[in-house]
């Protein structure tokens, strides 16, 4: 996979190409079939699955061993890097394992999209680009047909929830810098996927509407169950100050009257604020899989 968006004009190509009707088409479909369930819930879980816990559980495993070291700046630990060139060496290997005999060819292609999703080597930073690479990896996985429809559930509450974890991990090990934040103006420094899966799962909830996501009680009793309740734990335990002060795109959205509306207001603001922004899209790969051709009309 090359870069193929290299000026803002380029936007429109994107736009326009399968891979984003393709990657907007698996946010959506996840985004439907988690839909008024909890993270707790019964849902089948496919060797492939397993498989990709078993990844992940790899990549936890090099943060133990990789711990930060003694540096003069406070942020961006070194560490990252020899942590980083660890996934790059054996990233291949990790996603060999997960295909069988007859689709290997497509591990090249595959293991790109895992490269990206972990953060930038140089910078030491993570952001929603970082995590779309993540989401395009497993939309990969889903067109080779290692995953299929029955997977939907394990995706998010197994594989995505999983991912986050060690995303937090790594942001907090080595002190990674938000990617292109909007600070307090963005939704979050890191994250934007478990907001709008993580409402998903909230629609038509009996008790608990968008106004309790901040109160600490409704958190520390629900965030087991909900993707956007650990979200919230997380940014309160990493941030000090008035949650309004810190996170005031989510303190805004805590008014809407309804989930329904929050989960549509943040798909609409993923696409402008995300998939619509040029910083973020300019490192996006296309290849076969994902690729920059236009859409058949």
């Amino acid at each position: 996979p090359t870069k193929e968006i290299n000026m803002v004009p380029d936007m429109g190509k994107w736009k326009r190409s399968q891979a984003y009707a393709d990657y907007i088409g698996f946010v959506l479909t996840l985004n439907e079939g988690v839909k008024r369930k909890k993270l707790t819930c019964e849902y089948e879980v496919s060797e492939t699955v397993e498989k990709l816990l078993g990844l992940l559980d790899t990549l936890n495993n090099w943060i133990d061993e990789t711990p930060p070291v003694d540096q003069p700046s406070r942020f961006g630990n070194q560490a990252f890097r020899t942590w980083y060139t660890k996934l790059d060496k054996n990233a291949e290997a990790l996603v060999s394992a997960l295909l069988p005999a007859d689709k290997q060819a497509a591990v090249p292609e595959i293991a790109v999209y895992l490269k990206e999703s972990v953060g930038n080597q140089t910078r030491i930073d993570y952001g929603t680009g970082h995590e779309a690479a993540f989401a395009a990896f497993l939309c990969c996985l889903c067109k080779v047909e290692v995953l299929g429809a029955g997977d939907q559930l394990a995706l998010v509450f197994k594989v995505f929830d999983r991912y986050l974890q060690i995303m937090r991990k790594l942001q907090k090990t080595y002190r990674m810098e938000p990617a292109g934040s909007q600070g307090v103006w963005g939704l979050d420094d890191f994250q934007f996927l478990p907001f709008i899966w993580g409402s998903s799962q909230f629609v038509d909830h009996p008790t608990l509407e968008p106004r309790h996501f901040i109160d600490e009680k409704v958190i520390n009793d629900n965030h087991q169950d909900y993707m956007f309740l650990e979200c919230i734990k997380f940014i309160n335990e990493m941030k000090t100050g008035p949650f309004a002060e810190h996170s005031n795109q989510l303190w805004n959205i805590s008014a809407v009257p309804s989930w329904a509306k929050v989960n549509q207001g943040l798909i609409k603001m993923y696409k402008a604020e995300c998939l619509e922004k040029f910083p973020v899209i300019q490192h996006f790969k296309f290849g076969s899989l994902l690729s920059i051709a236009p859409v058949n009309p």
